[in-house]
């Protein structure tokens, strides 16, 4: 039953990408068929065949030694409140998150400059997106972009074709605003993992992201102009390149800093403005004389629907749809936040589609983070921006959407 709605998924997810489509008669067959069959074809390579699953989980098993890397450093600053003794005297609270997850953020967005220091991250951006170019027959910088959301956010991606972002066709622009509306940044995938998400599917569904995010923007804005079709170089990143592997390192961390400390605030702001709401919510709604009613709930409602068509199985559907609709409406990380304190009453193949749907940066907030950096980056497209953001974000949670449904259906066929 899982396997069958999965696929009933798929038709509706692309039915409903080709109904929003600005001109259906220019959609590129070939670029989407082959966008959608390389999305699905890495899904049963890492998540249904046995070689496919041992590279995943040895990758998630190298990451994962690379992020136990920086709980030295954690370690020196906090000392004992980040111990293992804390959970033996507090439980569950004595997880504090400021101190466990958000160091961890810093670290990695630290090494990740000096790997672009390195020229390693350029090479990787550039065989990928090669392959991905050749593959589907789209531009350089489309290509490019799209990979570079693999490792890094929605608006430092658009940095390796900042040069071409004002002379891009409308399609082009699409497809780099939904290649960061799509995927999350490599610093905040840690984060997400120090929650207690797990690593593997959160690597697999970046991956993912990349063709799915390609095959949902051209399915919803195909290409109608001249595109642009060269980019000459990736090396740089920055405005100015570090002089050192250590200014390489120090920089990155102080990017890390901000980048934690909006994590921070943004959580500390949304949940305490979610707790507000939940208390006029159930206030009005015991007055009507409806108990329990909060604002989790009728997200729930609101989206079971999707995630009972993904797969989730329909007693599951309330609170999986719930998650999808928190991360829609508001961010992944208070959607996977939520998702972690009662992720093992769920059964596994639903804790896999709920993780691979909440992996991106798809949400009304993003529309915003796009206009800002996107917009900083080519002002003469900053109106642009704005008029498709909206459209961005839906494509881009259908991108995660899909990339949840595949999961879903290699989950169900490998357990045979």
């Amino acid at each position: 039953m899982n396997v069958i709605m999965g696929f009933i998924g798929i038709i509706t997810l692309v039915a409903f990408a080709i109904l929003l489509s600005s001109n259906r008669r220019a959609i590129n067959k070939r670029t989407v068929l082959l966008a959608f069959a390389i999305q699905a074809s890495f899904g049963i390579f890492v998540l249904y065949l046995p070689v496919g699953k041992d590279i995943l989980l040895s990758m998630a098993n190298g990451v994962q030694w690379v992020i136990n890397s920086s709980h030295e450093g954690i370690s020196f600053l906090f000392g004992g409140l980040v111990s293992d003794k804390m959970a033996e005297l507090f439980g569950d609270g004595g997880f504090i998150f400021a101190l466990k997850v958000l160091p961890v953020i810093i670290f990695f967005s630290s090494l990740i400059a000096v790997l672009y220091y390195l020229g390693i991250m350029q090479k990787v951006i550039a065989i990928i997106g090669g392959a991905l170019q050749k593959l589907l027959r789209i531009s350089k910088p489309e290509a490019m972009s799209a990979t570079a959301n693999i490792f890094v956010g929605l608006t430092e991606a658009p940095l390796v074709v900042r040069p071409f972002i004002g002379r891009m066709s409308e399609s082009q622009l699409f497809a780099v605003m939904v290649g960061g509306t799509a995927s999350v940044a490599g610093s905040i995938l840690v984060g997400y993992a120090a929650l207690g998400i797990d690593l593997k599917y959160l690597i697999a569904g970046c991956f993912m992201a990349a063709p799915g995010g390609l095959l949902m923007a051209k399915l919803i804005m195909p290409e109608q102009g001249t595109p642009i079709e060269s980019v000459e170089s990736i090396d740089e990143l920055d405005e100015e390149k570090p002089v050192n592997i250590i200014d390489a390192a120090a920089g990155g961390a102080a990017v890390g800093i901000k980048l934690a400390i909006n994590v921070g605030g943004m959580l500390l702001a949304f949940l305490g403005l979610i707790a507000l709401l939940n208390g006029i919510v159930m206030g009005i709604a015991s007055l009507l004389g409806f108990d329990g009613v909060t604002i989790e709930l009728l997200l729930g409602y609101m989206f079971s629907p999707i995630a009972f068509l993904i797969g989730v199985p329909w007693d599951e559907a309330l609170q999986a749809g719930s998650f999808i609709g928190q991360k829609f409406m508001v961010n992944e990380f208070i959607a996977y936040s939520n998702f972690v304190d009662i992720k093992d009453t769920l059964t596994e193949h639903t804790q896999v589609i709920i993780t691979f749907a909440l992996c991106g940066f798809a949400n009304l907030a993003s529309i915003a983070i796009l206009v800002g950096g996107l917009g900083a980056l080519a002002p003469n497209r900053r109106h642009d921006i704005a008029r498709l953001g909206f459209k961005a974000v839906v494509a881009g949670t259908l991108s995660n959407l899909m990339s949840a449904t595949l999961a879903g259906i290699f989950i169900s066929l490998a357990a045979y």
